[in-house]
């Protein structure tokens, strides 16, 4: 189960964030019923809990927040299922920093909700190695949910 509150006073695809977060599950073997909570939040909400949480200054672009500490499943096994936890974006950095990515602002959601998914899921980019498994697997997610959408488009 998937839900999402907006609190950022902004408009989103709320939906279609809903739709990549169960597309993207899908592709990481997660039980339809693992829960999940996407929370988009305004600026000043999203400083105070990067400096609560993280111990930095200022807003960021996402956080996560892991409950059950899922992993993915694999191909015709079981699909874990439990509480994966919170995402939680702040549209307002979203849309300065799509520029520099040199995607939408709606791309760029996108991509940062994969992104504290796979964190939720134990992925991580501290060191070289990780930072190629989970981007990797970020742009191969963002690729598939492309080709998708083009061909529902269609």
């Amino acid at each position: 189960m998937i839900d999402i509150n907006n609190e950022s006073g902004r408009m989103a695809d709320e939906k279609g964030l809903v739709r990549l977060a169960r597309f993207a599950l899908d592709i990481l073997h997660i039980h339809p019923e693992a829960e999940l909570s996407i929370q988009l939040v305004d600026e000043a909400t999203m400083s105070a809990y990067h400096e609560k949480f993280m111990g930095e200054p200022g807003p960021t672009d996402v956080l996560s927040f892991p409950m059950d500490e899922l992993r993915p499943g694999k191909p015709n096994g079981e699909e874990p299922l439990g509480v994966l936890g919170d995402v939680v974006l702040c549209p307002e950095v979203t849309e300065r920093q799509a520029a520099d990515t040199g995607r939408t602002p709606r791309q760029e959601a996108e991509y940062l909700l994969i992104h504290g998914i796979l964190h939720l899921l134990g992925f991580d980019h501290g060191e070289p190695q990780e930072k190629a498994v989970m981007f990797g697997l970020n742009d191969q997610i963002i690729e598939a949910w492309t080709k998708e959408s083009r061909s529902a488009n269609a």
